[in-house]
């Protein structure tokens, strides 16, 4: 069924259709910088310890100094209650705030340019951990400041020590192409499974480096090796890549040594080995020059299944710590989740519904597959919408041009497939829409979960409904149906039949896809798995998300699209154990 074009007092919230031009895009008729490319702090060796403010380059980083603390819709009262379970030889003591985390003051003062006025759960524990050098693995869900929780306290202890532990690298004042290039000989690496995700990890450590001798770069695949080889040639002290690209510049000893290398992390540690990376993951964390006894480790994840345990007891000490943040569900009780049961002809009209009632706000639209990405895209940008898209099919530089512009708000409608849209971080992410919920032999709950965490992000309060066709959703309604159950939601009528009966309905606690491993349960019966704690650390942790459906359209969304869903940051702090 074709639906109507919206009229004027629906779309007069939305910015005027811009539709992006993919063919500008091709190679040869108009380059375009890609997101390595971004201004950094330029480091004079004249500068002495603290480099110099630049307020041009601070705004472009930090933003509107009167915007910078007005996280719209941060909600600590709800974070600051989040359980954390800590495990290791050594008991840490969490930070109440930043200033009592013992930062460099040059740290200190970009924290406060973030806006980041208390730490996160994560990040109250990360922090101390990394700044007394243990090894740590986290295990929280995207959008729990885990990029921070990291970078500050490595970042923080090299600031005083940068320019006896880097490399030499020339004057980027006096700096001459094809004369004066070094080798990268970075002293942090990151390690991330997407390329966009990367990129956001680049953008975060442009902003803690500022100011000072810090050289943040990223490389990753999709775009031609000249332009970030070119980059490197310039020096660099933090190196954020992909798995894929890593592993080519590390067999280029001219372009690349670890040989300085003094920390790695593995960011998203669960999607990096779901991908297929574990072949270069393991050849970039030993086959490198790096001096692998002198190394800190950091091991982030949403889960952490058997392989991912395999990878840290190989390369972390023994005396790492642990820390799980949140039970299931418990970490994104700021998301409003509702289920539509639809008609497969009904879609286009239920969603338009839906973007009327929450106008003007980020929105995030995913499909199953490219060709349904695509009509929904020209459907929406055809009756007025503002509207971009991204899938695997587009070119990396294609990609991250519909990024910017979501970003920037000219296109605050993204539709995507799940799989480009892993890792994507954009704040103020009202709604998240699955107009196609995934299959369980694309990933199921645990892909469901991943799309809906693109809402709600640390603390932000957002809305997550899912179009729910009875004919082609059947596979994932048993295990959505647990999954709502176990963070106590109300079951709509049309899920009622898949309720279990019995304790397993008031007291419900179930394996799902994506913690169950068939193998490791028989090793584990049979007593072969020799890493510690396999119950308490596996998968439960991907079922994060608080549910929440109904049938029948939400009677909240136009409220919340208005801004009823804000919340306050709360001055106190609680641990709950």
């Amino acid at each position: 069924m074709e639906a109507a074009k919206p009229d004027s007092g629906d779309s007069a919230a939305w910015v005027e259709s811009q539709k992006t031009d993919y063919t500008a895009f091709s190679v040869g008729e108009n380059p375009q910088q890609f997101d390595g490319q971004a201004k950094i702090y330029q480091w004079d060796e004249d500068f002495g310890d603290v480099g110099p403010k630049f307020l041009e380059l601070e705004l472009e980083l930090f933003g509107d100094p009167q915007t910078r603390h007005e996280r719209a819709g941060l909600d600590f009262s709800k974070i600051d209650q989040i359980e954390v379970e800590q495990e290791g030889p050594t008991r840490i003591q969490p930070i109440r705030s930043f200033a009592d985390a013992g930062l460099h003051p040059v740290m200190l003062e970009n924290v406060k340019l973030m806006g980041y006025d208390f730490p996160t759960p994560i990040q109250k524990y990360t922090i101390p951990s990394m700044l007394q050098d243990h090894d740590v693995i986290g295990i929280a869900q995207t959008g729990s400041g885990k990029t921070a929780a990291y970078l500050i306290p490595i970042l923080s202890k090299l600031m005083g020590k940068a320019k006896k532990l880097a490399a030499p690298r020339p004057n980027p004042t006096t700096f001459v192409e094809g004369v004066d290039q070094v080798r990268a000989e970075p002293l942090v690496l990151v390690i991330a499974p997407t390329r966009e995700l990367a990129v956001q990890i680049f953008n975060e450590a442009r902003k803690f480096c500022y100011r000072t001798m810090l050289r943040p770069c990223v490389v990753y695949g999709g775009l031609p090796v000249r332009e970030q080889i070119g980059l490197l040639n310039r020096g660099c002290d933090i190196l954020v890549g992909t798995p894929g690209r890593l592993v080519d510049f590390i067999s280029r000893p001219n372009v690349l040594t670890l040989r300085r290398l003094k920390y790695i992390v593995i960011d998203e540690a669960d999607e990096m080995l779901e991908a297929n990376w574990e072949d270069e993951l393991r050849q970039i964390l030993t086959g490198g020059e790096q001096d692998e006894g002198n190394i800190k480790y950091g091991l982030f994840s949403a889960t952490f299944p058997k392989t991912a345990r395999e990878i840290a007891k190989d390369n972390l000490s023994a005396a790492h710590v642990r820390f799980r943040v949140g039970r299931a569900g418990s970490t994104t009780v700021n998301i409003r989740q509702t289920v539509i049961e639809a008609e497969r002809e009904e879609k286009r009209d239920i969603l338009l519904s839906l973007l009327n009632q929450m106008t003007g706000v980020r929105t995030i639209i995913f499909c199953n597959n490219r060709r349904e990405v695509d009509n929904l895209d020209d459907f929406l940008y055809n009756i007025g919408l503002p509207v971009t898209s991204m899938h695997a099919d587009r070119t990396q530089k294609e990609r991250e041009a519909a990024l910017r512009s979501f970003r920037s708000g000219n296109a605050p409608i993204l539709i995507a497939t799940g799989v480009t849209a892993r890792g994507i971080d954009v704040r103020n992410v009202m709604h998240v829409i699955n107009y196609d919920l995934p299959l369980i032999e694309h990933g199921g709950i645990e892909e469901y979960t991943h799309r809906i965490g693109r809402t709600g992000r640390i603390g932000h309060r957002g809305v997550a409904t899912s179009l729910f066709i009875p004919t082609a959703d059947e596979g994932i309604a048993s295990v959505l149906t647990r999954t709502l159950l176990e963070t106590g939601q109300e079951i709509p009528e049309f899920l009622q039949m898949y309720v279990p009966e019995g304790d397993a309905a008031t007291k419900p606690k179930f394996e799902t896809e994506s913690d169950f491993d068939p193998q490791e349960a028989q090793e584990a019966l049979n007593g072969n798995d020799d890493f510690e704690d396999n119950s308490g650390w596996g998968g439960a942790s991907k079922e994060e998300e608080e549910k929440s459906s109904e049938k029948g359209l939400p009677s909240d969304l136009s409220a919340a699209g208005n801004g009823e869903w804000a919340g306050s940051a709360k001055k106190t702090s609680q641990d709950s154990w």
